[in-house]
């Protein structure tokens, strides 16, 4: 079974985002962008270096590649939830566009530029395609009329990947299967609806060779930082529940204290009704309105 979990970014980079894996990431990118946008051989523009991440020059370990028909691409591995995900995705597309500006150059040399976001959280509400794709269309027509056909951005989102393994059709069912269900994968076992994909053979061969023991004490370290986000997520959101739940049990006991000052006001002004003594005097003594006790008197009548 591999045990490393190639959803964390730090070996998602690695797998991916090496020279020696660059097959993989090929595969990849073809099974998640159409026909017109497959590649044949990419160029590796931030490849993984463990020196570079140690020193804190990589914050984000996004890959960044290009083509050799001139496509660029992001693709991006995130574990923790980030709910403004749709902004930093943009953000980093936008990026990678400027980047490839050099002065002197024309805006025309612009290419077209692919964001891939694979997400393990669900992030896209009302829907339950895990894979969704958005690009620039005219809104008049519905239609995209590659006016502005340089812009791409997808969400793979993992949590929402639900193929049963006899129903595997697809190269990215292959690659959603392998990156959720790593953990039980054996290379030496390898299910017969994943066996006929000859990167995905790689891939679970790869994962658990691939660190040395400098990178093993790195990715367990980036592991116990991202273990380290999830619990304070979830201690705020319990000290918030307990907090709003505090309030309720708070506000229900002024509630209570309030609707029973009231029961003994009213009990109060019935018994001098009853006795005949006059509404000023009722309405000083109690505290209600005149008109409430006007209208226990209509109805004493």
């Amino acid at each position: 079974m591999c045990k490393i979990n190639p959803r964390v970014d730090f070996a998602f980079k690695k797998l991916f985002g090496s020279e020696e894996n660059k097959d993989l990431l090929i595969s990849l990118i073809n099974a998640i962008v159409s026909e017109e946008d497959q590649v044949a051989e990419v160029e590796l523009k931030n490849p993984y270096n463990l020196a570079d991440y140690r020193a804190g020059k990589i914050s984000i370990l996004d890959i960044k590649a290009k083509s050799l028909q001139g496509r660029w691409f992001n693709v991006e591995m995130q574990i923790s939830e980030d709910y403004n995900f749709d902004k930093r995705a943009i953000y980093y597309w936008a990026k990678l566009v400027t980047e490839q500006l050099s002065e002197g150059m024309m805006f025309k040399e612009l290419q077209k530029t692919i964001s891939i976001n694979i997400l393990d959280f669900n992030f896209i509400p009302d829907t339950p395609e895990f894979h969704n794709c958005y690009k620039i269309i005219n809104t008049a027509t519905g239609h995209d009329d590659k006016l502005h056909d340089i812009f791409e951005l997808h969400y793979i989102e993992l949590k929402k990947f639900s193929t049963a393994p006899d129903q595997i059709t697809t190269a990215l069912d292959r690659w959603s299967t392998f990156l959720t269900q790593a953990h039980k994968l054996d290379k030496n076992h390898v299910p017969d609806e994943l066996n006929s994909d000859s990167a995905i053979v790689k891939a679970i061969s790869a994962v658990d060779r691939m660190f040395d023991e400098d990178e093993r004490t790195t990715y367990e370290t980036r592991m116990q930082a991202l273990a380290d986000v999830e619990s304070k997520i979830a201690s705020a959101e319990q000290k918030g529940l307990e907090q709003g739940l505090e309030l309720g049990l708070e506000k229900g006991r002024e509630e209570g204290k309030e609707e029973g000052s009231q029961e003994a006001a009213r009990a109060i002004a019935l018994n001098l009704l009853s006795k005949g003594i006059d509404k000023t005097t009722i309405v000083e003594v109690t505290g209600l309105p005149e008109a409430v006790i006007e209208d226990w008197t209509s109805n004493r009548n």
